[in-house]
């Protein structure tokens, strides 16, 4: 009698000993079928990034994210290129969806961006359906439809509608023409205001964004402005009008 409660407790305690095993070879590999699925999501999402280079008409360099800022009120990123590696201050970095934000402070090695939805950033964009230019700003406060940018200064009835596409305009002469820039997300018309609001939502959301490009400012690409015709001579301007005189009637 004895044995056989010694025999069962050993194989009760085996039996517990393969389920322990068969559980923690289960979860390992769940978790490499998760890194697995997260590293086929960021090489898709790379390889989408370097297929824009060729249709980008500026130069390009790649970079990567390396962490957000601290200050809770603010949107921005650094990431690891800077001055040493052709990174100029207002350049703007996108990824595979759109335009992320503009560099707006540049270090030896690294790099600050300010997203598109910072309360600070603006940027000038055209509505693709109906070709109208306005700014898109950020600093927007959250909404569950939006992400924290918004188009300001249009009126109240304004050709805008939900799910209008917005890219950039460059007319700024920093962004090239053509990026997405968002989405309008929600329109606001209320008859005793003058200006609708209206809110979008970021085409390149921030969130676990890592490889980016750093495009080169649009500007240095624009032939310079004319020279203003130069001011004749004072003595000059007095023998043009003496002519004038001896040559009237």
């Amino acid at each position: 009698m004895l044995l056989g409660a010694g025999e069962y407790l050993r194989g009760l305690r085996q039996a517990q000993a393969d389920e322990l095993e068969a559980r923690q070879a289960l979860a390992a590999q769940a978790e490499k079928a998760v890194r697995a699925d997260a590293l086929g999501r960021e090489n898709a999402r790379l390889r989408a990034l370097l297929d824009l280079r060729p249709a980008l008409t500026v130069r390009s360099l790649a970079a990567e994210v390396m962490y957000e800022a601290a200050d809770p009120f603010s949107r921005k990123v650094f990431i690891d290129r800077g001055q040493t590696h052709g990174v100029v201050l207002g350049a703007p970095v996108i990824n595979e969806a759109g335009v992320l934000g503009q560099v707006t402070h540049v270090y030896a090695l690294t790099a600050e961006v300010t997203l598109l939805s910072d309360r600070d950033a603006a940027i000038p964009v055209i509505n693709t359906r109906t070709q109208q230019m306005s700014a898109a700003f950020g600093g927007t406060p959250g909404s569950p439809d939006a992400g924290g940018m918004e188009l300001r200064f249009m009126s109240g009835n304004a050709d805008v509608q939900a799910g209008d596409q917005l890219q950039t305009s460059g007319m700024d002469g920093i962004y090239p023409p053509g990026l997405p820039v968002a989405r309008v997300a929600r329109v606001e018309r209320r008859a005793e205001a003058g200006f609708a609001r209206i809110l979008l939502v970021p085409a390149a959301l921030s969130d676990g964004v890592r490889h980016v490009l750093v495009l080169e400012p649009l500007k240095t690409h624009l032939p310079p402005r004319p020279e203003p015709a130069a001011e004749p001579a004072r003595g000059e301007r007095q023998l043009k009008g003496q002519r004038r005189g001896a040559s009237a009637p």
